[in-house]
């Protein structure tokens, strides 16, 4: 890749130039109607975007509540009750409304028409539909706040979510029930987009790795989230009507809902965390300035992780009263569904080997991604082995490692992702050393926050405790100092995020020299994506890549496009 001033014909420069004072995405309707009942995909992935990021900033508020009571041992500013309900709410507004639509959702539904060079999805009217139902599920799920909020735990487990007196337990389930809609319905059109609109040219294996995460991710949201629907209907049948399904003093099973509620939900962390490793997989390219290294192992585990991701659901339920055989199995298949994952890994490192690397603000979060989610897989293997999880079981080992995982891998992805794709969305360039300082605070409070509890954890201290023996208070305490510090890297962020809208400088239509396809077009994009069709070549090959001083970015130089080679 060469760095020049421009020696490209002026006609270069002013295509890659258009997008900013041309009719795009941001301007060609105006109105919050324009809006709301928009089936451009870019309008309506912004529109989860800042949905999503809303409940995630409801959900931290509870999160910071529930720190704050930890400070110290006994009541700290609230009671035990309302501290149930904190983390009830948090848990359950993280996981539903953040966590699992984040990515596929918002930046998904952003990207995936324009890397495919499409001018939509492939169903436009229904991908409105299921943004409107994350918006039902979203109001009936915080409606539990009014009507009396939840005090169950996330997992909603019976008899807690059959007999206890809060009014909000029947919204919150409800709720969950129509975001499994919307879940559906968007894996079904992500998948029938990238069968039938790929363009001329672009083989399976010509596909961007983001792509092969986001198909390998429908397809578990088709397969896994009708069970969780029909689990949660069933539970509030028994809850309203008082049927013996789950509840033993009614003749019903309530190991049964573990089964059906971990039979989705596991699948559900690869719903977290399967996007999640295809934005890694785009930045550590473009950011090391070389060719993804072992491309069809990356998206061949992409798709083994999905399948894997359904026959380990068993290793949530090591004690509750399962055979030694099964165990035994559900111990080596969780083993298993580790490898593709070290596969990314290790393909990563191997990428950034010998590479350029350009440590902008993506690249940091997305090496804070490998680093934090390498701590995360690890712990994992002490869950998965039986004797070790005898021990651990319902400690704050597993809420550091659940969050290592979901947190630290996912979230910090979906920043990374949201800095990578940034200038392509609003067509503006944020501040760069904010940026750096912003993940400085976020990676290094994040680590204060939740490596002390694998310590807690290992020495006993049992998760959702509202009170905790003296000995621990000072691991707590650095815990809460950590979810401070980090919540300030949150509001930095979105300080200079918003503020990049009004005086950032003009993005160019490709500020960091990538090769897929949404850097082919302006920033922001038109409404119809592209002008004319661009080519459909190898996604990882940077070598036509020049700088162009002149808009501070990369065009294409007159070398052809390869279009008999494809990734390796």
């Amino acid at each position: 890749m060469k760095a020049v001033v421009s020696t490209f014909p002026r006609s270069h420069v002013a295509a890659a130039e258009a997008g900013a004072a041309g009719d795009n995405y941001l301007t060609h309707a105006h109105g919050i109607r324009s809006w709301l009942f928009t089936i451009d995909h870019k309008r309506i992935g912004v529109m989860y975007l800042v949905s999503i990021l809303a409940a995630f900033l409801l959900g931290g508020i509870f999160a910071i509540l529930v720190r704050t009571e930890l400070l110290t041992p006994g009541p700290t500013i609230v009671s035990a009750d309302n501290y149930n309900r904190f983390f009830t709410l948090h848990g359950a507004i993280m996981v539903f409304l953040v966590i699992i639509p984040g990515i596929p959702a918002a930046l998904g539904n952003f990207v995936l028409p324009i890397m495919l060079g499409a001018k939509d999805l492939a169903f436009p009217r229904l991908n409105l539909f299921s943004y409107h139902l994350w918006v039902l599920g979203a109001l009936l799920a915080v409606l539990a706040i009014v009507t009396g909020s939840v005090d169950t735990g996330w997992t909603f487990y019976v008899p807690y979510a059959t007999t206890t007196g809060m009014g909000g337990v029947v919204p919150v389930l409800l709720g969950a029930f129509v975001l499994g809609f919307s879940s559906i319905f968007t894996g079904l059109n992500f998948i029938v987009t990238i069968h039938k609109l790929r363009p001329p040219g672009m083989t399976w294996f010509r596909l961007p790795l983001f792509l092969w995460a986001l198909y390998a991710t429908a397809v578990i949201q088709i397969l896994a989230t009708p069970v969780l629907g029909v689990t949660v209907l069933l539970l509030i049948v028994e809850r309203v009507l008082g049927l013996g399904i789950f509840q033993p003093g009614l003749g019903g099973d309530p190991v049964l809902y573990q089964h059906f509620f971990w039979f989705y939900s596991h699948p559900a962390v690869y719903i977290m965390i399967l996007p999640a490793m295809g934005i890694v997989s785009e930045i550590v390219s473009v950011f090391s300035r070389k060719h993804i290294f072992g491309y069809h192992f990356i998206a061949f585990s992409s798709i083994a992780i999905a399948l894997f991701g359904f026959f380990v659901w068993g290793h949530h339920m090591f004690v509750s009263g399962q055979s030694n055989l099964v165990t035994t199995i559900f111990s080596l298949l969780t083993y298993s569904v580790s490898i593709p994952s070290a596969v990314k890994v290790f393909n990563w490192l191997a990428t950034m080997h010998g590479g350029s690397i350009s440590l902008r603000t993506p690249m940091l979060y997305t090496l804070a991604f490998i680093f934090i989610f390498g701590i995360g897989g690890l712990t994992g293997l002490f869950l998965g082995a039986l004797a070790a999880n005898v021990h651990l079981h319902d400690t704050y080992f597993v809420v550091a490692h659940f969050h290592y995982v979901m947190m630290g891998g996912t979230l910090i992805a979906m920043i990374a992702g949201i800095h990578y794709w940034w200038p392509k969305m609003t067509g503006r360039m944020y501040s760069e050393r904010l940026g750096q300082l912003s993940f400085a605070a976020v990676f290094l409070g994040f680590n204060l926050t939740f490596f002390p509890q694998f310590i807690m954890g290992s020495h006993g201290m049992p998760r959702r405790y509202y009170n905790y023996p003296p000995q621990f208070e000072f691991l707590h305490q650095l815990s809460t100092v950590g979810s401070y510090l980090m919540t300030v890297g949150f509001v930095l962020i979105a300080v200079y995020l918003l503020h990049s809208l009004f005086a950032g400088r003009r993005a160019p239509a490709n500020p960091w020299g990538g090769a897929t396809l949404e850097w082919h077009c302006a920033s922001p994009p038109p409404a119809h994506n592209f002008d004319e069709p661009p080519p459909a070549g190898d996604p990882y090959d940077f070598n036509d890549l020049e700088y162009d001083a002149r808009i501070g970015g990369y065009v294409y130089g007159t070398r052809p496009v390869a279009a008999d080679s494809e990734p390796t």
